[in-house]
C-alpha cells in the first residue's frame, strides 16, 4: 500500500491534528505498545461498555458505557496515529484497523438492543453498521476513494450512543424509563441503513463518471 493509498483509506478525524493527540501518540510510539495492541484494546473497552449497559443499575451503567465508548474511540484515533505518524505499521495492520471496529460496534449496538428489550433492533443496527463498512471498503476495492460519509458513520453512531447514555441516565433516575436509549437504538439502525444507501449511490455516481 502506497502512502497515497493509506491516506485515501484513512477516516478524516479533526482531533488527529490536536496537540494532546499528537503528544499521546508520540509517547505511545516511543513505548513498546504496538498499534495492533491499541486496536485490540478498543474491543476490550467496547466489551466493558456493553456489559455496563446491561447492568441492573441502569443509570450508573449508562454513564460507565458512555465513558467506555469514548475510550474505544480514543483507541481508534491513536492506533492509526501510532502506526502512520509513529512509523510502527505492520504487515497485518490493515486487518487490525478494520476487524476490531466491526466487533466493537457489534458489542455495543447489540447490547443497546438488549438493554431496551429490543434485541432484534440491536442486531439490525449491528448488521447495518457492518454493512456501512462493507460498502465503503467495496468502493475502495473498485479503485474509488473510501467514502466515510454519514449520516450514521462510526463516529456518528458512537456520538448518538454516548449522548443517549448521558441523557438516558438522567431519564432513568427521574422516571425509571429507557425511552432515550430506545430512540437511540432506532436512530442507529435506520441511520446506518440510510448510510449504506448514500454510500452506494455515491459509488454509482463515481463509476458512471469514470465510465468511457
Amino acid at each position: 500500500m502506497t502512502a497515497t493509498d493509506s491516506t485515501a483509506s484513512r477516516r478524516p478525524i479533526a482531533a488527529r491534528s490536536s496537540a494532546w493527540a499528537q503528544k499521546t501518540a508520540a509517547w505511545l510510539a516511543a513505548s513498546s505498545v504496538t498499534p495492533n495492541q491499541i486496536s485490540v484494546a478498543s474491543i476490550v473497552f467496547a466489551g466493558i461498555g456493553a456489559a455496563l449497559l446491561l447492568l441492573p443499575a441502569a443509570a450508573a451503567g449508562m454513564i460507565g458505557c458512555a465513558l467506555a465508548v469514548q475510550a474505544r474511540l480514543l483507541c481508534n484515533l491513536l492506533d492509526g496515529m501510532v502506526a502512520m505518524e509513529g512509523g510502527k505499521k505492520s504487515a497485518v495492520g490493515a486487518l487490525y484497523n478494520e476487524f476490531p471496529d466491526r466487533i466493537a460496534d457489534s458489542l455495543l449496538i447489540i447490547a443497546l438492543g438488549y438493554a431496551v428489550a429490543q434485541p432484534a433492533l440491536g442486531w439490525l443496527g449491528a448488521l447495518a453498521a457492518a454493512l456501512t463498512a462493507y460498502v465503503r471498503i467495496f468502493g475502495g476495492s473498485l479503485g474509488l476513494p473510501q467514502d466515510f460519509r454519514g449520516p450514521m458513520a462510526k463516529q456518528h453512531r458512537m456520538a448518538v450512543l454516548t449522548v443517549a447514555c448521558v441523557i438516558g441516565a438522567g431519564e432513568n433516575l427521574w422516571a425509571g424509563s429507557l425511552y432515550t436509549l430506545t430512540f437511540a437504538c432506532i436512530v442507529i439502525a435506520l441511520g446506518s441503513l440510510l448510510t449504506c444507501v448514500t454510500r452506494t449511490l455515491a459509488i454509482v455516481t463515481l463509476l458512471r463518471q469514470r465510465a468511457p
